[in-house]
C-alpha cells in the first residue's frame, strides 16, 4: 500500500482525505497541536520512513539546525535505487551535505531553496537546482495559501513528552506551516533535540512515520572575528544600540561581533528571526532580560537558531526562549510594536545611492532575503520612532576590493533598496541615509569606504550623478 493509500485509511478521522478540515485553530489553518484519539505512527526505520516519495513528489525538508541528516541520507539512497525522477525537494538552508543536490542525483531530485545553504550553491549554480526569492516572513504563506501543495514533510522532533507532545525544537520558522498543510508527516525522533516552547509543539499522532535518533547537531562554531569585524561591532554597540533596545540579528560574523560588544548594555530585549550563542552570553550577563519589550515581555522571541551544544542545551526546556512561527515574528506590523527595534543585518556590497545586495554575487546566488526586509522595516517603523535599521559590513574584500561600489555587480540583485536604507557602518564609520539625496547618499558612503578606493569611488559618483557628492 503505497504512502498515500496509508494516509487514506485514516481519513475518516480527519473528516476528508487529505484536506483535514477539522484541524483547525483562530487562523483557519490546520492544527498539529490537538491530539487525534486513538491514533499512533508507525515506528520505522528510516529506508522505509522515506519509501513514501514517489516520483514527482514535492517534499519539504525541515531546516538549520534541526536538518534530519539521517533521512537526507536515506531519501537521496532510496531515491537511486526506487529508479525516482522529477522529486522536488523544499527547503530553507538546510545542514550537513545535502546529498539530494549532488550531481549523481540530478533527474532524481532537485532542490528548490527558499533560502539558499552552502550545500546547495553549486547545484543552483549547475542549473541543477532552483531558488525561490522571497522574504523568510512570507515562506509560511506559500503552503498555507496552496501556491506551493506538500506531499509530504519531513521533520526533525524531541521525544515525546508524557502527553505525546513533540518539540520541532530550535526550527519553527516555516516548518509549522509545512506540518500543517502536508499530506503525509515524517519525524526524525532525536534525543539529542533540545525541547522548545512556543509554536512548535506537535501531538505524536500527527505523524505518519517515526524513525529513532540519538544524533548530535550540526553545529556552527564560532567565529574568529577580524579586526574589522571587532570595530563595526565596537561602533555599533557604543553609538546605535541603546539601553532598552530590542535586538534583531541576521546570520553572520558582523551580528556576532555586535553582540560580543554588548555585556554592559541593560535591559536588553531578543526579537529576531535568528539567534545564536552570543545571545547566551549576553543572558548569562544580564544584559538581556527582555523587561522593556511589549510582546512576549521577559522572553526571548525567535524562529530558528544554529550554534554550538552550548545553545541547544541554554533552548533545552528552557521558557526563558519562545520559538515562534517566522510568519509572526517577522511580521513588520509585529515588530515595530518593541521599544528602539534595533536591526542589525550584513551584506555582501552597497552601491553608491545605497542599494543594498544581499543574496547574490553578480549573478551567483550566495544566499537569500532572510529576514533582511522585515527587520529592517520592522525597525524603520517603530513606533516609538526610535528604531534603528542597520546594515553593516566591511569596507573591502578580504583581498582588498571595495564593498561600496559605483554600481551593483551585473545580474547582483537589491535585497535591500535603497528608500530602505537608514544606517549603513563599516569599520570606517556610520552613514546616516535617511533622507538623504542620492549626491548626499554619495558622500556618505564614501567617507566610509576604505580610504584606498575613496578618489575612485568620488571620480565614479561624479560620472554616475553629474554632479559632485555633497555633505
Amino acid at each position: 500500500m503505497s504512502s498515500l493509500r496509508a494516509f487514506g485509511r485514516i481519513s475518516k478521522l480527519l473528516q476528508g482525505p487529505l484536506k483535514c478540515p477539522s484541524r483547525s485553530y483562530y487562523a483557519g489553518t490546520m492544527e498539529p497541536f490537538h491530539p487525534y484519539p486513538d491514533r499512533e505512527p508507525n515506528w520505522v526505520s528510516a529506508e522505509e520512513a522515506v519509501s513514501a516519495v514517489k516520483s514527482g513528489m514535492r517534499v519539504f525538508m525541515h531546516g538549520a539546525a534541526a536538518t534530519p541528516v539521517t533521512l537526507v541520507d536515506a531519501l537521496a539512497e532510496y531515491g537511486k535505487k526506487a529508479n525516482l525522477k522529477d522529486v522536488e525537494v523544499i527547503h530553507i538552508h538546510t545542514e550537513g551535505p545535502g546529498t539530494y543536490a549532488k550531481p549523481e542525483y540530478a533527474g532524481i531530485f532537485r532542490s528548490n531553496s527558499l533560502f539558499l545553504g552552502a550545500n546547495c550553491r553549486q547545484a543552483v549554480a549547475d542549473g541543477r537546482g532552483d531558488v525561490t526569492p522571497i522574504f523568510l516572513g512570507e515562506i509560511p504563506h506559500l503552503f498555507r495559501r496552496k501556491i506551493l501543495t506538500l506531499d509530504v514533510a519531513i521533520v526533525s522532533v524531541c521525544p515525546p513528552d508524557n502527553h505525546g507532545f513533540c518539540s520541532l525544537g530550535p526550527s519553527i520558522d516555516c516548518a509549522r506551516s509545512a506540518l500543517q498543510n502536508a499530506k503525509y508527516i515524517i519525524g526524525l525522533v532525536n534525543k539529542r533535540l533540545p525541547r522548545t516552547f512556543g509554536d512548535g509543539l506537535v501531538h505524536i499522532s500527527h505523524f505518519d512515520a517515526l524513525v529513532d535518533e540519538n544524533r548530535e547537531l550540526p553545529e556552527h562554531k564560532e567565529h574568529i572575528l577580524s579586526a574589522e569585524e571587532k570595530q563595526i561591532g565596537k561602533l555599533i554597540a557604543e553609538n546605535l544600540v541603546h539601553d532598552g533596545a530590542t535586538l534583531q540579528m541576521g546570520i553572520g560574523s558582523i551580528p556576532d561581533a555586535v553582540l560580543a560588544q554588548l555585556g554592559n548594555h541593560k535591559d536588553l530585549g531578543i526579537h529576531s528571526e535568528m539567534f545564536s550563542d552570543g545571545v547566551v552570553d549576553l543572558v548569562k550577563t544580564g544584559a538581556v532580560n527582555n523587561s522593556k519589550k511589549v510582546l512576549q515581555t521577559g522572553k526571548i522571541v525567535s524562529s530558528f537558531t544554529v550554534g554550538t551544544r552550548k545553545l541547544y542545551d541554554f533552548l533545552d526546556n528552557n521558557p526563558f526562549v519562545v520559538m515562534c512561527d517566522v510568519a509572526w515574528t517577522n511580521s513588520p506590523a509585529i515588530i515595530c510594536q518593541n521599544p528602539r527595534v534595533t536591526a542589525i543585518n550584513s551584506c555582501i556590497e552597497v552601491d553608491l545611492t545605497g542599494q543594498v545586495c544581499s543574496d547574490s554575487i553578480g549573478t551567483r546566488i550566495y544566499s537569500g532575503f532572510g529576514g533582511q526586509v522585515d527587520f529592517i522595516r520592522g525597525a524603520a517603523l517603530s513606533h516609538d520612532g526610535l528604531g534603528k535599521p542597520i546594515i553593516a559590513l566591511a569596507s573591502s574584500t578580504k583581498k582588498g576590493v571595495s564593498k561600496i561600489i559605483p554600481y551593483i555587480k551585473q545580474g547582483g540583485g537589491v535585497v535591500t533598496t535603497r528608500a530602505h536604507v537608514h544606517y549603513v557602518v563599516t569599520e570606517w564609520g556610520i552613514a546616516y541615509l535617511f533622507g538623504k539625496t542620492l549626491r548626499q547618499r554619495a558622500y556618505h558612503l564614501i567617507q566610509i569606504a576604505h580610504p584606498d578606493h575613496r578618489e575612485a569611488l568620488e571620480k565614479a559618483a561624479f560620472e554616475r550623478l553629474k554632479t559632485m557628492p555633497v555633505p
